[in-house]
């Protein structure tokens, strides 16, 4: 029974293909021929000309030497006042740790180890993976690492006040990548 209806099918296939090519049969293209005809008729259209366009005005920009406008504003009072409270410095006899190679901001907080000693996981720009832990160093302004949580790493950096031997505390944080 499975075969009949098997060559039922195909009969019924065929016959519903033929009745398709017969109905491409008709080779009446009078329609398109006078659609044609009526368009070759008519007057050529006129091509507007090309547009001119202004000679382009080089623009130079004088700011750059100036402080970025998404940078916080340095006040000069309160330098001189955390100079005056605080006498820091950079060890610069102390060894330098391996991630003090990098910027401070082409570092990446990764995740975060528990146990014994609490680590954070710090990626570096060439895909490398560190674990740090509270006193550790990173970055190139002598940055030191003075709270770890979760989703956040705080780094203390020393930097040039902008005076000949006078150096300031700059609190940095890198968030955990995703956060």
């Amino acid at each position: 029974m499975n075969g009949r209806f098997l060559e039922f099918r195909f009969v019924l296939l065929l016959c519903g293909f033929s009745l398709v090519l017969a109905g491409c049969s008709n080779r009446d293209f009078s329609d398109l021929d006078a659609f044609m005809t009526d368009k070759r008729g008519r007057p050529g259209g006129i091509i507007a000309p090309i547009p001119t366009f202004k000679a382009y005005e080089a623009f130079s920009y004088s700011a750059a030497s100036q402080r970025s406008p998404f940078d916080r504003p340095i006040e000069v009072k309160n330098i001189s006042q955390l100079r005056a409270i605080s006498a820091v410095k950079p060890d610069h006899t102390r060894a330098k740790e391996f991630l003090e190679q990098y910027t401070f901001d082409s570092l990446v907080m990764v995740g975060s180890l528990t146990g014994k000693i609490e680590w954070t996981l710090i990626k570096d720009p060439e895909g490398g993976i560190h674990r740090v832990k509270l006193g550790n160093f990173l970055g190139r302004n002598h940055g030191k690492i003075v709270e770890m949580t979760e989703g956040f790493l705080v780094v203390v950096e020393i930097v040039s006040d902008g005076s000949e031997d006078g150096w300031v505390e700059r609190p940095r944080t890198i968030k955990l990548d995703g956060v």
